[in-house]
C-alpha cells in the first residue's frame, strides 16, 4: 500500500520518541571510529516543511516538537536531540527533519546510509535532496536488509518504521527482525510501531521479546486515552542490542515527555529493559 505519506504526521510525539531514540543510539555508536552503516527501511521523504498541505491540515508538530521548543527546562537527552533537529534544520523554512536527515547530521565520513523508500514522490524528494549522501533505493526494504547484512564493517544500526497501514506489516517486521538476527546477530536493531486499539499492535511487544529476551529496551509513550476501535493513542520503540547507557537516558527522558507530550491527564509510560 502507498497512501501513506508521513508529511501528514511530522514533528508530532511519534516523531519525538523515535527521533529521540535515533540521535541517543547514534550517538552512542559515533564513540568507536569504526564505520557504521546506517539502514533506514521505510525513509519517507526526508524533510516536512509545516507549510506544505500535509503538514498544515493537521499541525501535529504542534503538539509534538513545538511542546519541546516552548520548554523552559530539559534534560541532557532532550537537548542533544533539539541540538540535532535545529542542525538538519538550520538552512530550512519551518520544517521537521525525517530519520535519513538525522542520521546524516550524525553519521561520519566513514559510515555508509542506505535509505529505502517505496513511493514514487517520496522517493524522488529523497534522491534529491540526499543523493550526494546516501545509497537510495526505490525498493522494499524488508527485502533490501538482506543484502546489506551483516556489513563489511560488521557494525549497523538498522531503523524500520513501516506505516502499519496493512496489518501485514505486524508479521512482516517479525520476519525481517528473525532473519536480521540471523545474518547479523550483533546489529542494533530500532522499530517503532503505533499504540492503536488493535490486536496485532497490542501483543507485537510480547512477540519482538521473544525474539530477543536477554538483550532488549521497550519504550512505550502515551499520550491520550484508548477510546473506540480507532486512532493512535500513543507509540513505542523497541531496540534490539540498545546501547547499555539507553535506558538510564530514557528514565530521564520519558517522564518529561510524558508530562510535556500528553493531553494533560496523567497518562501512563512504559520503560521495560534486558540490558546484556
Amino acid at each position: 500500500m502507498l497512501s501513506y505519506r508521513h508529511g501528514f504526521h511530522a514533528g508530532n510525539h511519534a516523531d519525538v520518541l523515535k527521533h529521540v531514540v535515533e540521535v541517543l543510539i547514534l550517538d552512542y555508536l559515533m564513540q568507536k571510529p569504526t564505520a557504521l552503516s546506517y539502514i533506514d527501511t521505510h525513509a519517507g521523504a526526508g524533510f516536512y516543511h509545516f507549510a506544505s498541505a500535509f503538514s498544515a491540515q493537521n499541525r501535529e508538530f504542534e503538539t509534538g516538537i513545538a511542546k519541546l521548543r516552548n520548554a523552559s527546562e530539559l534534560p541532557a537527552p532532550l537537548k542533544r536531540y533539539l541540538e540535532v533537529i535545529d542542525q538538519c534544520c538550520a538552512n530550512e523554512a519551518a520544517g521537521y527533519p525525517g530519520s535519513p536527515a538525522i542520521a546524516l547530521a550524525i553519521l561520519r565520513a566513514q559510515d555508509k546510509a542506505h535509505l529505502f523508500e517505496l513511493h514514487p514522490n517520496d522517493h524522488q524528494n529523497l534522491s534529491k535532496r540526499f543523493k550526494q549522501h546516501a545509497q537510495i533505493n526505490e525498493a522494499d526494504g524488508f527485502a533490501g536488509l538482506k543484502a546489506l547484512l551483516p556489513p563489511p564493517s560488521k557494525r549497523a544500526l538498522v531503523l524500520i518504521d513501516p506505516p502499519y497501514e496493512d496489518k501485514n506489516d505486524y508479521r512482516n517486521v517479525i520476519s525481517a527482525l528473525k532473519d536480521s538476527q540471523r545474518r547479523f546477530p550483533n546489529g542494533v536493531y530500532a522499530l517503532w510501531y503505533p499504540l492503536i486499539p488493535r490486536d496485532e499492535s497490542k501483543d507485537l511487544g510480547r512477540r519482538l521479546k521473544a525474539l530477543s529476551p536477554n538483550n532488549f529496551l521497550h519504550a512505550q509513550l502515551c499520550v491520550q486515552a484508548e477510546q473506540g476501535t480507532h486512532g493512535m493513542y500513543g507509540s513505542a520503540m523497541f531496540v534490539i542490542n540498545p546501547p547499555w547507557q539507553l535506558n538510564t537516558q530514557l528514565q530521564e527522558v520519558m517522564p518529561v515527555l510524558q508530562s510535556l507530550l500528553a493531553d494533560g491527564e496523567n497518562k501512563p509510560f512504559l520503560l521495560d529493559a534486558v540490558i546484556a
